[in-house]
């Protein structure tokens, strides 16, 4: 979703698939495949089996709690091994700061919150069918 709004928010271009392409043989479609399946099978799962219990708050709490971590990595640790800097400062500096936060809460927090309805109804599964719960 950010990929779209964010030209429009920062004048730049949040083109992830390619930066991550780029460190893989300038292979765009590469690029977007390691960022979804992180996105939508890695991180995810970290955040179930790991992170969920741990974290403090509802659901969409937790899951923006993550999604200000990723960001806080993607900032510190990725962008520098991507050439973009510390905190973006090669890629469009503070706007790029903000575009990204933006959509890593956006992320988080959607996570989060389909995990809780998830949780929600194990649990009421639980108390009703003897289903095991989380």
């Amino acid at each position: 979703m950010m990929y779209y709004v964010s030209p429009m928010m920062t004048g730049h271009s949040m083109d992830i698939a390619g930066m991550l392409g780029s460190k893989m043989g300038n292979n765009w479609d590469l690029g977007m495949m390691v960022h979804f399946v992180n996105g939508t099978i890695i991180f995810p799962l970290i955040f179930v089996f790991f992170l969920y219990r741990v974290l403090p708050g509802s659901p969409w709490l937790k899951g923006t709690l993550l999604g200000i971590g990723l960001w806080l990595i993607a900032q510190v640790v990725v962008m520098p091994m991507m050439g973009g800097g510390l905190f973006s400062a090669n890629m469009g500096g503070m706007k790029a700061v903000i575009g990204s936060l933006l959509g890593h809460i956006v992320y988080g927090a959607t996570l989060g919150a389909i995990t809780g309805a998830s949780v929600n109804a194990v649990r009421a599964g639980h108390t009703q069918k003897g289903v095991v719960g989380v």
